[in-house]
């Protein structure tokens, strides 16, 4: 009976849950790269526990991603809906639950009461998981402040020496940002996905000899300034926050 604004009346409303479901998606990016991407572009939201998406001809251009909490994905819903993902607006609503369509097609399909418990077992499994890796990767020491001295990494960035050792003066507010701490895997296109969201956004400029940096520019310091306070420290994996600083000039 009641809509939810967009919806166009042709699928019953479905009550909010922790995954959403996507269509509308460049079916001809790499499955791989896809998955990546809105990994990338939805963990601003919460914490995902999976993405998936499908070779088959019939889940081409759909994904789901399941997050940890409805209040996750309710936000994720309501931000991203028309959201131009390679250059298709993204089409997003709640999944028919964790949908049998999806349990069948990655052959975890069980009955309802067992799936419970057999979900609840393998999220217990993962934090564990993650809460060893936490504690083996030091995650703290590679984030220790964003507008402070400009941290190690940094300093190697801008050349090395002995000389890159003393503490620099960080740069003079302007509209090109310097993004560091990025994991290997990170494409122009995830960032460009994440730095576009912020207006006055131009481009990304990533550097092939030094993987792990990035330089994005805006219109002006005021752009870049807001962008920065907005991803700072964002994480496109668990072990990697963005340091954001401005670039010297």
């Amino acid at each position: 009976m009641s809509t939810d604004g967009g919806g166009g009346g042709e699928t019953p409303t479905v009550p909010p849950n922790m995954t959403i479901y996507i269509n509308n998606l460049n079916e001809k990016i790499k499955l791989d790269e896809l998955k990546k991407s809105l990994h990338a572009v939805f963990s601003q939201f919460g914490k995902i526990l999976e993405v998936l998406a499908f070779k088959t001809l019939k889940h081409k251009g759909q994904a789901w991603v399941v997050f940890e909490d409805v209040s996750s994905a309710t936000e994720a819903l309501k931000r991203m809906q028309g959201f131009p993902f390679y250059d298709k607006p993204m089409r997003i609503q709640y999944a028919k639950t964790k949908s049998d369509i999806i349990s069948k097609a990655d052959g975890t399909f069980t009955p309802q009461e067992r799936r419970k418990r057999h979900d609840e077992r393998d999220r217990k499994k993962r934090e564990q998981h993650h809460d060893a890796n936490q504690a083996g990767t030091g995650i703290n020491s590679a984030y220790s402040g964003a507008y402070g001295a400009v941290p190690p990494l940094a300093q190697m960035a801008y050349g090395g020496g002995a000389k890159s050792m003393l503490p620099e003066t960080p740069a003079l507010p302007n509209n090109i940002l310097f993004v560091q701490n990025l994991p290997h895997e990170t494409t122009p296109m995830m960032l460009q996905m994440l730095f576009c969201q912020y207006p006055g956004f131009k481009e990304v400029r990533m550097v092939e000899a030094k993987p792990g940096i990035a330089f994005v520019e805006y219109g002006d310091e005021m752009q870049s300034t807001v962008a920065m306070q907005g991803l700072q420290g964002f994480k496109i994996t668990q072990q990697n926050p963005m340091l954001i600083t401005y670039a010297k000039k």
